[in-house]
């Protein structure tokens, strides 16, 4: 993995190509600390052109709280800066790119409030998080308005993917839970996935 530096935000590559962690440089003082954890020119330099277009904000009562995996087709395909704010969760991003050499493959990271990384999941990929501790919030940071015709899933047990959650899933959405799995998707991926 490479670590590009500029500035204030540290960026990590991941096995996924796109998928970034972004951390901060805290400048710590005896008042607390002072981060940048956004700068359109440094996420450029490293690659990250996606411009912002909405936020979201999530909060979860209770650990084992699982959102995803969502993702929006294009040309409505969205990227996402996720970063928790409070408590803990494993996030995960899913390549759904057919192209790629990884389609198919996952990445997990633990963000965390204290952590303060953030992970940013290119668009054209899945997005789920498992919530760790009760009482978490996370938001995030998207480049394309929420576009219900375009938004799919995938079931987070999905066995084809064998996304390794620190422990099972417990709370689920009914529509999470009845989305159809990768290997009944992976045509329709293939071509509604396209650039």
């Amino acid at each position: 993995m490479r670590t590009l530096r500029d500035g204030r935000v540290r960026f990590t590559s991941t096995p996924l190509d796109g998928v970034t962690m972004v951390e901060l440089d805290e400048r710590v003082d005896d008042r607390g600390f002072f981060a940048r954890s956004y700068c359109l020119e440094e996420f450029a330099a490293a690659g990250i052109t996606h411009v912002v277009v909405q936020e979201n904000v999530s909060f979860n009562h209770r650990a084992g709280t699982c959102r995803g995996i969502h993702y929006q087709t294009p040309p409505h395909a969205e990227a996402k800066l996720v970063r928790c704010t409070a408590g803990a969760v494993f996030d995960v991003a899913v390549d759904l790119r057919p192209e790629s050499p990884t389609f198919g493959a996952w990445f997990g990271a633990e963000l965390t409030a204290s952590n303060r990384r953030a992970l940013y999941v290119p668009p054209r990929c899945g997005h789920a998080y498992l919530t760790l501790v009760d009482g978490t919030e996370v938001t995030y940071q998207v480049s394309a308005a929420y576009t219900p015709g375009s938004e799919g899933g995938l079931p987070p047990t999905d066995p084809t993917l064998s996304i390794e959650w620190p422990f099972a899933p417990m709370v689920l959405s009914d529509k999470d839970r009845a989305w159809a799995p990768f290997d009944e998707q992976v045509e329709r991926l293939r071509t509604t996935m396209e650039e």
